[in-house]
């Protein structure tokens, strides 16, 4: 059994941070808490206490109540926040991943540690005043309160104030670990970012990514390093391409668009077989769950009762219903955006290939697979030419991002890719 940050790929430096801040932690467990209550975490972490003083000369040496991991799509960020937390809440303080804390902190059942991952299209500031408020409450294992917050850049403005108070004012032995993009103020505030510590990740080498598909996931050496070069240092990318022939079978449909847009009208059909296909996609995942909570909530109001006292509560349901579908329906576009992003990541690589094809850069494809495609595109179009087409493809991601309608995002994309 390896320890907590084995699944880390790529992030030495990173894991060598969070360790000793980990060991910090542990020394604090066993020092006598201060007079005021709070334990001497919050003196090593006074620095980030309203106006900062000198840095310390090893900023990543001790312990503090508040971090911000950030990194690309793909880079572990949320696998980075669970390991640490794990690590806090190992018995042994070492996160040793065998032990109780470790496991039941990965498996995501330790009381201590509460998850928020976001199934809509941002974390209202309803969830987040809940949150805080349990987590101001003293750790039942006596050991660390945890709040992970999977893309914090969700967060709406009174969500983020709400987190904000929290942050600084923090309850004894309450440690808040949120996950962004960036550090860009578009992603996270300069209030909260200045309250926390940053872990920065980088985007994992493939041959990392597949060494690790190898190692844990039993993969095939061969397919683990396409599928590590496909996906583009994203681990859990790389997983579903190495295991799931539908995931290669979208992939395939994504990177014949470059061949298919041959007029006005191609460029209309391939929009839309894309945006159809990622509504497919987000509808297949989600609607397992979606059956289960709706009939959750109607066993709890009481559906398939005789009584009067059910029929009157099934009655004054309507509410409770219309709520659950509101979230289910944010849910989906959520997970219909996210299909239609890793098509366009997709896309972008095979650009990127022509680009790198039209120089004659010694750097290797991304897609190996469609390398003679993105060849001829390079001879046909020339650098500049795959180059605007590039651009295209992440100025429509940066347009569904901002909110335009997905169809008219991908429909002007696909008429800039033809016309080029």
């Amino acid at each position: 059994m390896t320890d907590v940050f084995g699944d880390l790929v790529g992030q030495d430096e990173a894991v060598a941070m969070l360790r000793r801040a980990a060991a910090s932690a542990a020394a604090q467990l066993r020092a006598p808490v201060t007079a005021g209550g709070h334990d001497d975490l919050d003196a090593l972490a006074e620095e980030y206490d309203g106006d900062p003083g000198p840095a310390p000369a090893d900023p990543g040496a001790g312990m503090t109540h508040a971090w911000i991991f950030t990194g690309p799509p793909g880079s572990g960020r949320s696998v980075a926040a669970r390991a640490f937390a794990a690590a806090l809440e190992c018995v042994h303080g070492t996160g040793c991943g065998s032990c109780p804390g470790c496991h039941t902190t990965l498996t995501g059942t330790h009381a201590d540690v509460r998850l928020v991952v976001p199934e809509g299209l941002s974390i209202g500031v309803n969830e987040m005043r809940a949150l805080v408020l349990r987590a101001a409450s003293a750790p039942s294992g006596g050991r660390w309160q945890i709040v992970i917050i999977e893309d914090a850049d969700r967060l709406t403005e009174a969500a983020g104030n709400a987190l904000l108070k929290a942050i600084e004012e923090p309850p004894p032995r309450t440690v808040f670990l949120l996950c962004a993009p960036s550090t860009h103020p578009d992603d996270i505030s300069v209030t909260i970012r200045s309250r926390c510590r940053v872990v920065p990740l980088r985007q994992p080498p493939p041959a990392a990514v597949a060494e690790v598909l190898v190692r844990r996931d039993g993969i095939a050496p061969d397919v683990a390093e396409w599928a590590a070069a496909a996906a583009q240092g994203h681990v859990g990318r790389a997983r579903r391409l190495a295991r799931d022939p539908e995931a290669r079978q979208r992939r395939d449909a994504v990177l014949a668009v470059p061949r298919r847009l041959t007029g006005v009208g191609a460029a209309f059909d391939a929009a839309s077989a894309l945006i159809e296909a990622a509504e497919a996609e987000a509808a297949a995942s989600v609607v397992e769950i979606d059956e289960a909570e709706r009939t959750a909530l109607q066993t709890a109001l009481g559906a398939g009762g005789t009584g009067r006292g059910a029929a009157g509560a099934m009655r004054g349901a309507a509410g409770q219903l219309k709520d659950l579908e509101k979230r289910q329906k944010s849910r989906a576009t959520r997970a219909q955006r996210d299909a239609l992003d890793r098509a366009l990541v997709d896309l972008a690589g095979f650009y990127r290939d022509a680009i790198v094809m039209a120089l004659r850069a010694p750097v290797a494809p991304v897609h190996t697979d469609t390398a003679s495609l993105a060849s001829a595109g390079a001879q046909k179009w020339d650098a500049e030419g795959s180059l605007r087409r590039l651009e295209a493809v992440l100025e429509c991601r940066a347009a569904i991002e901002a909110n335009v309608k997905p169809r008219i995002a991908v429909e002007a994309m696909m008429l800039a890719l033809w016309r080029g």
